[in-house]
């Protein structure tokens, strides 16, 4: 497939997750409360692309299988970062919206009420300078500087899952899920780094 309809592919697919949430939406399908619901799934859907970006490297590197590999993914990977913001933002205008009404007294109580927000705000931040320096030109003007900037990538990583775990009430299984997808693709690139300084 030519690299444009991968392109066109690839953002289309991103996109199906949050146009099926807004028809769910119209259509009165979240339940007996769509507010919470679409936080909730907003949420998730940014984990989700969290992950994918971060196995992006990982799948290019160890998946070679005669014909079949995953080079090809790279090129799409700033898409699939910029499409993490997208569902982070979403997830936190959902929040402010449909949790907090925009009364942003009441921030500072849901803070209290709501440790794991801690953990979101420095993520959202970071993930906001990562996509406005996501272009080729702000890779070279920004040097040597950009690739330690985006490093953070992994920071955001470690500060999602804690938001998720510390929201735990009962269930514990998107917080091991979500855990065991960080600490692998973390791990791959700790033992890559590990091997260069051997």
């Amino acid at each position: 497939m030519p690299v444009t309809w991968r392109r066109i592919a690839t953002f289309l697919l991103s996109l199906a997750p949050f146009t099926w949430l807004v028809w769910a939406t119209l259509t009165n399908q979240l339940g007996a409360d769509p507010a919470k619901t679409i936080v909730l799934l907003t949420g998730h859907y940014t984990f989700y692309f969290l992950l994918i970006t971060l196995a992006v490297t990982p799948l290019r590197r160890l998946v070679k299988f005669r014909h079949f590999h995953f080079r090809w993914l790279q090129i799409h990977r700033r898409m699939l970062g910029l499409f993490t913001l997208f569902y982070a933002l979403a997830h936190m205008t959902a929040f402010l919206v449909f949790i907090l009404g925009l009364d942003f007294t009441l921030f500072a109580a849901e803070l209290v009420k709501r440790p794991y927000i801690l953990f979101t705000l420095p993520a959202i931040v970071l993930l906001i300078l990562l996509g406005i320096t996501s272009t080729k030109s702000m890779m070279r003007r920004l040097g040597k500087n950009w690739q330690r900037l985006h490093n953070s990538f992994y920071l955001i990583a470690v500060l999602a899952w804690l938001h998720v775990f510390m929201q735990v009430r009962s269930s514990y299984q998107d917080a091991v899920v979500f855990g065991i997808g960080v600490a692998v693709l973390l791990g791959i690139r700790l033992c890559w780094k590990l091997q260069r300084k051997a």
